[in-house]
């Protein structure tokens, strides 16, 4: 039996994640006391018709008891259970947007004078033990409800025929640093087909782009350093027991070098036999 344990930030986009879930056959539960979970995963796994799949959404409603979760893992654990953390951050500044924009009340505005900034701080210092053990995380500050729909299946759909799971993410620095990543490459030092004439307007999707990055000892250079790193990395990261990697690269916009050698870096990886997810998180800014 398989648990995913969804938590994250207030307004991250946990009810939508876990509509997805529940789409691809996961039994959902939300919000949890976490002091139940060990017991209810007792009954889960005790129960003759079980289902196989299992979502429970546990955060910060829960107030100082989420300080429990933990040791309710360690005892999942213990039972047999198998279990992933799925943990969905966002920025301060688009939490707040979000809230403004529906009027919701933050669950911890009350005790922090009914300042939703104030609330959102206090949130993130309390759910920062779970980011950090986080098998999974989704900065969904740049993601539609389709997208992160998208960005779930392919994890968990993928996870379920087993093995790590790596997304190649490119992005532009003007834009902020993905939250996720877990290796960020920085490709600002390659040649700019942004002030190339006919270039600008085009992306690293297109040949003439990819021709003018690539075609380059320099690039050729950094390539083969980079391929050698991570394969390197990997095994590692798997050994670790890792179930996902984000390996985001970086340039100043996000649409022509770092979108070229993201699509180079995923090709490479797939050509290893690695399973491999990309998204292009600012090609359309």
């Amino acid at each position: 039996m398989e648990f995913v344990i969804v938590t994250g930030l207030s307004g991250a986009g946990k009810s939508r994640a876990v509509d997805a879930l529940e789409d691809m056959g996961f039994y959902c539960v939300d919000n949890m006391p976490p002091k139940l979970l060990s017991k209810f995963a007792e009954l889960c796994l005790q129960s003759q018709d079980r289902q196989p799949r299992v979502a429970i959404v546990i955060d910060s409603r829960g107030g100082p008891q989420f300080r429990d979760l933990f040791e309710e893992l360690d005892s999942l654990k213990a039972q047999g259970g198998d279990y992933k953390l799925l943990f969905l951050e966002c920025g301060d500044q688009e939490l707040a947007r979000r809230y403004k924009e529906t009027r919701r009340k933050h669950p911890l505005a009350a005790e922090n004078g009914g300042s939703v900034v104030k609330a959102i701080q206090a949130e993130r210092a309390l759910l920062m033990p779970a980011r950090l053990r986080a098998d999974y995380l989704i900065d969904t500050s740049h993601l539609s409800s389709a997208q992160l729909r998208e960005r779930i299946a392919q994890l968990f759909l993928s996870d379920a025929a087993g093995g790590m799971m790596v997304q190649c993410m490119s992005f532009g620095f003007k834009y902020g640093y993905p939250a996720e990543a877990d290796l960020v490459m920085d490709v600002r030092c390659l040649p700019n087909p942004y002030y190339v004439d006919g270039l600008r307007e085009k992306t690293g999707l297109d040949a003439e782009v990819r021709e003018y990055v690539l075609d380059r000892e320099v690039t050729r250079g950094f390539q083969k350093r980079l391929y050698d790193l991570i394969d390197y990395m990997l095994p590692l990261y798997r050994d670790e027991g890792k179930s996902q990697l984000v390996i985001a690269v970086g340039c100043t916009g996000g649409r022509h070098r770092s979108v070229t050698l993201t699509e180079e870096l995923a090709k490479h990886l797939a050509a290893g036999g690695q399973k491999v997810m990309v998204n292009h998180r600012d090609i359309g800014k």
